[in-house]
Protein backbone atom coordinates (compact mmCIF):
# COMPACT_ATOMS: atom_id res chain seq x y z
CA UNK A 1 0.00 0.00 0.00
CA UNK A 2 1.31 3.43 -0.98
CA UNK A 3 2.11 5.80 1.85
CA UNK A 4 0.81 9.34 2.31
CA UNK A 5 4.21 10.68 1.29
CA UNK A 6 4.27 8.56 -1.89
CA UNK A 7 0.80 9.87 -2.79
CA UNK A 8 1.86 13.45 -2.14
CA UNK A 9 4.96 12.96 -4.30
CA UNK A 10 2.84 11.43 -7.08
CA UNK A 11 0.49 14.43 -7.06
CA UNK A 12 3.45 16.81 -7.07
CA UNK A 13 4.90 14.89 -10.04
CA UNK A 14 1.54 15.05 -11.80
CA UNK A 15 1.46 18.79 -11.18
CA UNK A 16 4.95 19.13 -12.61
CA UNK A 17 3.95 17.04 -15.65
CA UNK A 18 0.98 19.35 -16.25
CA UNK A 19 3.22 22.40 -16.05
CA UNK A 20 5.63 20.92 -18.58
CA UNK A 21 2.95 19.76 -21.02
CA UNK A 22 2.50 21.39 -24.39
CA UNK A 23 -0.12 21.54 -27.11
CA UNK A 24 -3.61 20.23 -26.32
CA UNK A 25 -2.55 18.85 -22.94
CA UNK A 26 -1.33 22.27 -21.83
CA UNK A 27 -4.58 23.89 -22.97
CA UNK A 28 -6.61 21.28 -21.10
CA UNK A 29 -4.62 21.84 -17.91
CA UNK A 30 -5.10 25.61 -18.09
CA UNK A 31 -8.32 25.40 -16.09
CA UNK A 32 -8.92 27.26 -12.86
CA UNK A 33 -10.85 24.74 -10.78
CA UNK A 34 -10.97 23.35 -7.26
CA UNK A 35 -9.66 19.78 -7.12
CA UNK A 36 -9.81 16.91 -4.67
CA UNK A 37 -8.19 13.51 -4.80
CA UNK A 38 -9.56 11.07 -2.22
CA UNK A 39 -7.15 8.22 -1.50
CA UNK A 40 -9.69 5.62 -0.47
CA UNK A 41 -7.39 3.07 1.18
CA UNK A 42 -5.73 5.75 3.32
CA UNK A 43 -9.05 7.59 3.88
CA UNK A 44 -7.26 10.85 3.12
CA UNK A 45 -8.12 13.66 0.72
CA UNK A 46 -5.65 15.92 -1.02
CA UNK A 47 -7.36 19.20 -1.81
CA UNK A 48 -6.01 21.99 -3.95
CA UNK A 49 -6.57 24.10 -7.01
CA UNK A 50 -5.79 23.34 -10.64
CA UNK A 51 -4.56 26.70 -11.88
CA UNK A 52 -2.13 27.80 -14.57
CA UNK A 53 -1.43 24.15 -15.48
CA UNK A 54 -0.37 23.27 -11.93
CA UNK A 55 -1.92 21.96 -8.75
CA UNK A 56 -1.53 24.68 -6.13
CA UNK A 57 -2.39 25.11 -2.47
CA UNK A 58 -2.47 21.34 -1.86
CA UNK A 59 -3.42 20.29 1.65
CA UNK A 60 -4.21 16.96 3.28
CA UNK A 61 -7.58 16.42 4.93
CA UNK A 62 -8.48 13.27 6.87
CA UNK A 63 -11.42 11.34 5.45
CA UNK A 64 -13.41 11.86 2.28
CA UNK A 65 -13.66 15.32 0.73
CA UNK A 66 -15.59 17.62 3.08
CA UNK A 67 -16.82 19.83 0.23
CA UNK A 68 -17.68 19.22 -3.40
CA UNK A 69 -14.77 20.34 -5.58
CA UNK A 70 -15.24 21.15 -9.25
CA UNK A 71 -12.97 18.23 -10.20
CA UNK A 72 -13.10 15.16 -7.96
CA UNK A 73 -10.90 12.08 -8.19
CA UNK A 74 -10.96 9.00 -5.99
CA UNK A 75 -8.71 5.95 -6.10
CA UNK A 76 -6.31 3.89 -4.02
CA UNK A 77 -2.84 5.20 -3.31
CA UNK A 78 -1.28 2.37 -5.30
CA UNK A 79 -3.37 3.29 -8.35
CA UNK A 80 -2.39 6.96 -8.06
CA UNK A 81 1.31 6.11 -7.86
CA UNK A 82 1.01 3.62 -10.75
CA UNK A 83 -0.84 6.09 -12.99
CA UNK A 84 1.62 8.91 -12.44
CA UNK A 85 4.50 6.46 -12.87
CA UNK A 86 3.11 5.25 -16.20
CA UNK A 87 2.36 1.67 -15.12
CA UNK A 88 -1.44 2.14 -15.12
CA UNK A 89 -3.44 3.66 -17.95
CA UNK A 90 -6.04 6.13 -16.69
CA UNK A 91 -8.67 5.20 -19.28
CA UNK A 92 -8.41 1.51 -18.45
CA UNK A 93 -8.50 2.18 -14.69
CA UNK A 94 -11.50 4.49 -15.10
CA UNK A 95 -13.37 2.04 -17.33
CA UNK A 96 -12.63 -0.76 -14.84
CA UNK A 97 -13.96 1.25 -11.90
CA UNK A 98 -10.59 1.56 -10.17
CA UNK A 99 -10.60 5.35 -10.56
CA UNK A 100 -13.51 7.76 -10.29
CA UNK A 101 -13.50 11.15 -11.94
CA UNK A 102 -16.35 13.57 -11.42
CA UNK A 103 -16.50 16.99 -13.02
CA UNK A 104 -18.78 19.16 -15.10
CA UNK A 105 -19.35 18.05 -18.67
CA UNK A 106 -17.24 20.84 -20.17
CA UNK A 107 -14.38 20.08 -17.81
CA UNK A 108 -14.56 16.37 -18.66
CA UNK A 109 -14.25 17.22 -22.35
CA UNK A 110 -11.19 19.39 -21.70
CA UNK A 111 -9.59 16.89 -19.29
CA UNK A 112 -9.89 13.93 -21.67
CA UNK A 113 -6.74 15.04 -23.52
CA UNK A 114 -4.82 14.87 -20.23
CA UNK A 115 -6.03 11.41 -19.40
Amino acid sequence: MATIEQCRQALEQFSSNLGNADGDARKAAALDRSLTCWITDLDLTFSGRLKDSRITDMVEIPGPPPAKAEIRLSMTGDDLVAMVGGQLNFAAAWAGGRVRLEAGFRDLLRLRSLL
